[in-house]
């Protein structure tokens, strides 16, 4: 879209599946319902004739057939003449002529007035802050002075900022540059990496195939690329790769320079040892000073958080990517995650030990990590801890099934086969006189029905069905999140307190909100003052605004006296991060609170995940006792 607006609108629109108002949507926006309805006016004459946006009396909401279908239109229309399509081809003429360009000649040829130009050229100019290329002008003629490699990155940045999510995909990049063969390349060189012995992080290897066909471009222009990073011996298997490959699949081969740097890309980026690889093959990928510092921050979230981050292998994994993440940090050269928002709503107390993970290197090292790269860090934490899941944590089940030559036991075979991922039997009932009250478990599945219905009894077939098994796994699935639910309840009523409760809050900014919540934390003895320039501090690495409606800054270290939460709820949202949010949640946890830490976050933050319930929350609640009423129901609901 043309519109960073219109984007947004649309996105907003994406995340519900029901109706919206112009009020919220353009609470969530941050700008007036009447400019709501411009937008949608613009976005509906833009697709027309396709429906894109359904207006009804409820308000608005996507039609997602017809949003495809313009989503695809829009993929093969050029939007030549827009300013957005201006400054791309202001770009590449640049990037592509170290002669650069007369402004005058220019402007004629793209069919624009001189003054039109100008105004582009100094967007080009902001697009150049932190890119290691200036826009030097001599008279009418403009020329971009800098690397290669600089003006690689810079045709790299500008086309995955026109991709969803800023991420580069892999049609996208062949019609952008024309290179019909990248597939078939990217397809070999996947066969031949893992043929090899290495993992592949496909994320990470589309965003470098966009660097090979960049380079691919730019082979018959006589522009090597600058040798850039380590060359190790790890890396010399990847360059005989991409130099065969390159061989194979382009009219022009990549030249050595290049070949050294999308080895050097891949190495960082996209592919990493098995960790069934001996120590002489990981060692090529890290330092032991490496290994030290990542093994020492682990121990420290293993403290800080009690969770077991000291397993070898993970930590060889784990500094492989981090020996990854110090070199992308070098030059300033992230890898993007298409996985951030929904890993940090998702799972926030595992993107907390990221962040803690991430601020240990920054002190380490002097490294800036971003959002996205603590997801990645996070990504790493999550694999590890579900592979630390132990038996007594699955669910527990009683099965009734009364005797009936061997059937209780095919039975119970089957049970185990096709659920023992999510529940473990712990005991068979084989009698028709049931002891139904002395039942203890989870979950309790049975072949005649029960006397009374109950939440976690489930009726099943003697011959269990592909049907019985979704039942099961619903109830299951329903028990759990209602136990969830009345533990958060219970927890949070015993750490919120009406004078900790804020409606309607007027200051500005983040750290503005976090200093009103602190204060009134600091008057009842909560906390300290340093606890509030550690919450700070915290929301500086990254944004705690863990959903749409809901933040929740803290501070990584649980100095409190005891665990509380402070509440600002407002009608309108306000700013956070790069979104909007209508509920503050400042939390302070004790060193002896920390136990609970995980399961209150978690719960908390899945609590506000759900716009419909939070909108009933912040409308309801106006006080504190109307607010954790609404809070209640809505997590009994």
């Amino acid at each position: 879209m043309s519109n960073d607006r219109h984007t947004q609108l649309l996105t907003q629109l994406m995340r519900s599946t029901g109706w919206q108002t112009a009020g919220e949507l353009a609470d969530a926006l941050g700008v007036t319902s009447r400019s709501i309805r411009t937008y949608i006016a613009a976005v509906k004459a833009k697709a027309d004739p396709l429906p894109v946006i359904e207006s009804g009396p409820d308000g608005y909401r996507l039609d997602r057939e017809a949003y495809a279908a313009y989503v695809s239109a829009a993929e093969t229309v050029s939007d030549e003449g827009t300013p957005r399509e201006r400054l791309h081809r202001l770009v590449r003429l640049l990037v592509d002529d170290e002669n650069g360009f007369d402004v005058f000649e220019t402007a004629s040829a793209l069919f624009i007035s001189d003054s039109t130009l100008e105004t582009d050229l100094s967007r080009v100019r902001a697009l150049l802050a932190d890119t290691q290329l200036e826009l030097k002008r001599t008279g009418s003629r403009v020329v971009l002075q800098g690397s290669e490699l600089a003006r690689r990155r810079l045709l790299s940045r500008l086309f995955r900022d026109e991709t969803t999510h800023g991420m580069a995909e892999l049609d996208a990049i062949q019609r952008a540059f024309e290179s019909e063969s990248l597939g078939s390349f990217k397809t070999d060189l996947i066969d031949a990496l893992q043929s090899s012995g290495y993992y592949i992080n496909d994320y990470g290897m589309d965003n470098v195939l966009l660097h090979i066909a960049i380079a691919a471009d730019r082979a018959g222009r006589s522009q090597p690329v600058e040798a850039a990073g380590r060359e190790t011996g790890a890396d010399a298997e990847l360059r005989d790769v991409v130099r065969r490959l390159s061989r194979t699949h382009f009219a022009e081969p990549l030249g050595e320079a290049d070949v050294g740097y999308i080895a050097y890309l891949l190495s960082t980026r996209a592919v990493a040892p098995r960790p069934d690889a001996d120590a002489s093959v990981a060692s090529e990928y890290f330092t032991p000073e490496e290994f030290a510092t990542v093994r020492a921050i682990a121990e420290r979230a293993s403290d800080e958080y009690l969770v077991d981050l000291t397993d070898v292998d993970f930590l060889t994994r784990l500094t492989v990517h981090v020996s990854n993440l110090l070199e992308r940090a070098e030059d300033q050269s992230y890898s993007r995650n298409p996985l951030t928002k929904s890993i940090k709503t998702a799972y926030p107390m595992i993107y907390e030990l990221a962040v803690f993970l991430a601020s240990g290197l920054h002190d380490a090292r002097g490294i800036v990590v971003n959002d996205d790269e603590i997801a990645y860090i996070a990504m790493h934490i999550g694999a590890h801890l579900q592979q630390q899941t132990r038996r007594d944590e699955l669910a527990t089940c009683v099965l009734v099934c009364p005797n009936y030559y061997d059937l209780q036991a095919m039975l119970a075979d089957r049970v185990v086969q096709a659920l023992g991922d999510a529940l473990t039997v712990t005991r068979v009932v084989t009698r028709t006189d049931v002891p139904w009250s002395r039942l203890d478990a989870d979950l309790i599945l049975t072949t005649i029905e029960p006397p009374v219905p109950a939440e976690n009894i489930v009726h099943i077939q003697p011959f269990l069905s592909p049907a019985d098994v979704d039942k099961v796994r619903a109830a299951l699935s329903r028990t759990r999140r209602l136990a969830r639910r009345a533990s958060i309840r219970d927890e949070l009523l015993r750490y919120l307190d009406e004078s900790l409760f804020v409606r309607d809050i007027n200051a500005q900014g983040e750290e503005a909100v976090i200093r009103v919540l602190g204060e009134r934390m600091l008057q009842q003895g909560v906390i300290d003052a340093g606890y509030i320039e550690g919450a700070i501090e915290r929301e500086r690495m990254s944004s705690t605004a863990f959903t749409d409606t809901l933040a929740v800054p803290h501070a990584m270290e649980m100095t409190a006296r005891r665990t509380s939460i402070a509440i600002a709820v407002n009608e309108r949202s306000m700013p956070w991060g790069d979104g909007r949010v209508n509920v503050v949640a400042l939390i302070a946890f004790s060193a002896e609170g920390r136990a609970q830490f995980q399961e209150v976050f978690d719960q908390f933050v899945e609590v506000f995940s759900e716009r419909d319930d939070v909108a009933s929350i912040i409308r309801s609640g106006r006080t504190f006792s109307t607010f954790i009423d609404e809070l209640v129901r809505t997590m009994d609901s």
